[in-house]
Order: C-alpha cells, then structure tokens, then sequence
C-alpha cells in the first residue's frame, strides 16, 4: 500500500469509465480514498474522526486530512458534529453523504424487467418492475432498460425532466435521455442470465436464448445511455450485494458461500474471502447445468438431466419437495468440491416457497453430513437476505462496491 498517497489516479479494476458529474470518479478510484470512503460508510451517521480514519487505514494524519477534504469538496462528506476527546479539543466526525451519489441496476430475467436507483449507503431509493421477453431482440430490451433507467432517474430528480439532452461527451453521442440530468449517476448494472463474457460485457449462448450469442451489450447500452455500464450474470451480481452487506448476511467479507438462484432458471455466484468468483474465462457458477442424470430429459442447453431441467420439471409439477431434494443433491455436490462456508437460495421460485427450500435442501446436506461423519455438522442453509430484488441490488453494487474497495465490479 502507498502510505503516502491522498488520492491519484487510482489502481484499475472495475468497470467505472469517465462519468460525468458529481463525484471525481478517478480520484475516487485510489485504492486509500476507498479505504477512508468504506470506513465512513460504516461509521454511519454517528460518524468518524480523521484520527480513527488514520488508525484503522494506516495512513498517515496528513494523507488522511487530504483525502477527506477532496471528499467535502466533492460533497461525498460533511461533519457530523463533535465528539469528547480523551485530552485536548473535542474531534471533529465526519459522515458519509448518502445521496452524493447513484448507481442504477438492472435486473433482465428472461420474463421480467426489475430495475433499482440506489444511493452510495445502497439503500433503494427508487424501483420500477415491467414484464419482458429476453427473446424480443435488442432493439426491444434495450428500449425497455433505457425507458426503466429515465423513469427511476426522473422520479429521483423530478426537475431534471424540464433541463433536456446532454450534450455530447468524450466524442460519445449520448442519447436525449432523463440519464443527463442526474449529476451524481456513476453509471449502470446490468445483470441477466449466462452465459457471457463479463469483462468484455458481450453475452454467449443464454440458455434458451441462444440468438444473443456475440452480443456487445455492455457497448450498445453505454452509447443508447451515455453512462458507464457494467454487465455481469444474475448469479455474480446477487452474490456480490451479498458479499458487500454489513453485519456479514452474506458470509462475511472472509467468508465463502454459494449464492443458488432459483427463478426461471438456476444458477449460482459463488465467493470466496469476499470476493466474487468468476473465474479464468469469466464463466464460473453455471450451477443449473451440473448433470445429474446421464439419460434424463433434455435441457434447454442441449444437454441431458441438468440439476436445472430436473428442478424446473419438479416445480412445473408441482412437487415442491422433489425440486428442493434435486436443488440440495446440486448443492451437496457443490459444497463436498469447495468446502464453503454456507449455501444461500433466493429467486421467484424460493421466495415464493421459502421453508419448502430451505428444509429440503438443508435436509440433503444433512444426510450426506452424517454419511461423511463430518465432526463440523451439515454446511448452513440460509434464505438469501434482499428477496426478490436481490439480483437488481446486486447489479448497483457493480458499480458502487469498487468505490469501496469491496469489490472488482467491472
């Protein structure tokens, strides 16, 4: 770590390219900035004094003192009072300022549009829900995400639907949108079913969408917009809101877990020591399409008896408990080859069956406990934390996570 470094440049990474507005997005990228900017958001409203700051990063007073006023010149921190020192003057707190900042995120299921506006603390401050079909074309999801992304944008910031278009920016042509008039927007989370390249944001072969296959969306939605984007699968993005939640709801940010989402597909993000695994080509986690039975009925993969198709097929029937023990013979599978800390189910379809899945599963990882002898007991189940909207959270936190150094995000 630069002991001595107030901000700069910063070190790489994620996904935030240039916006515009509020916030100076490449001094914020500092590695030591998001050190101080985590704390402060931690500190919560009590606050944080610039020597606690120093204490807990390692920074010196004087790197400490020129990070935070860069950050109360840009309106990311103000005061938050005084509070009694052990000797001398009373301290000066500082506080995160929440709505200094805005990240969108998007949620494309194959059947439904969920989009979220949160602010830098994470918390909704705006949601739209909209019907969809993934198998439409671009033209006609693209125009769904743009009109989801104005509309959220305009209900924060009601006026700036009378300031009009942004100009053109950098030499990118910037659509006449409601996006413009929302000065501290860091840009937008996309995340939809796999597979896809998600450092390069172009989609594969979706499962029972195969015509995205080669499909830039990362680069198609930032020209309609003309805000960074970032795109990741449903799995990886629900996985990371997790990850990054206070009070470690989502196995701590030590800990490992397997996030398993059950909707109209299923699928899981996996992390391990807080971070998201994506693994070498970006394509870890496709859970659903792990083969169960050598000579079952066809997926919409092409292959045979995916955990996927024998679940969904369970579900269609009606027979909750067949489905919870086809999803907990997956997730056994998945917990004997990496040892995780916890497993954690959401998705339409486990939310709308909670106990069902959580029992049935835990159930399955029971047996195979006490068939091991494991000293430890059963790997935990646990209802993901975020319900339905999990995954649209999580496709936020792409962008806001790297701003605190909790995670890679682009």
């Amino acid at each position: 770590m630069n002991r001595s470094d107030g901000g700069g440049k910063g070190t790489g990474g994620g996904g935030v390219r240039g916006a515009a507005g509020g916030a100076n997005l490449l001094a914020l990228r500092s590695h030591n900035t998001a050190l101080v900017l985590d704390l402060l958001r931690t500190a919560g409203t009590e606050g944080i004094s610039r020597l606690e700051l120093a204490e807990r990063t390692g920074l010196t007073p004087q790197a400490v003192s020129k990070i935070t006023a860069r950050l109360r010149g840009e309106g990311l921190a103000t005061e938050a009072g005084r509070r009694a020192s052990t000797g001398g003057k009373p301290r000066t707190v500082l506080r995160l300022v929440p709505g200094a900042g805005h990240a969108l995120g998007v949620h494309l299921d194959r059947d439904e549009l969920r989009a979220v506006l949160v602010d830098l603390d994470g918390t909704v401050v705006a949601e739209r829900r909209a019907p969809l079909d993934l198998g439409a074309g671009a033209e006609t999801v693209l125009a769904g995400v743009a009109r989801s992304a104005e509309e959220l944008a305009g209900e924060a910031h009601p006026a700036s639907a009378a300031e009009g278009p942004r100009p053109t920016r950098g030499g990118l042509a910037t659509a006449p949108t409601l996006l413009g008039g929302l000065p501290t927007l860091l840009g937008l989370g996309v995340a939809l079913p796999g597979p896809l390249d998600h450092g390069r944001g172009v989609l594969h072969r979706v499962t029972g969408f195969p015509e995205w296959d080669g499909y830039p969306l990362r680069d198609a939605l930032e020209r309609r917009l003309g805000v960074p984007v970032v795109v990741d699968k449903d799995t990886n993005a629900a996985a990371l809101g997790l990850a990054v939640r206070d009070g470690g709801d989502g196995g701590g940010a030590g800990g490992s877990f397997a996030y398993l989402h059950l909707g109209t597909g299923l699928g899981a993000g996996l992390v391990f020591g807080g971070g998201v695994h994506r693994g070498a080509r970006t394509g870890a986690g496709e859970f659903g399409h792990q083969v169960l039975q050598l000579d079952g009925p066809p997926c919409t993969c092409g292959a045979r008896g995916c955990v996927e198709a024998l679940c969904l097929a369970a579900v269609a029937r009606g027979d909750l408990a067949e489905a919870a023990r086809v999803l907990g013979t997956g997730a056994a599978n998945l917990a004997g080859l990496l040892d995780i800390d916890q497993v954690l189910l959401g998705g339409r379809t486990v939310a709308a069956a909670p106990e069902a899945f959580v029992h049935g599963v835990a159930a399955v990882l029971d047996a195979r406990a006490r068939r091991e002898g494991g000293h430890d007991g059963a790997v935990p189940v646990r209802l993901a934390p975020g319900g339905t909207r999990a995954v649209a959270e999580g496709a936020a936190q792409l962008l806001l996570a790297p701003l605190f150094g909790r995670g890679d995000g682009g």
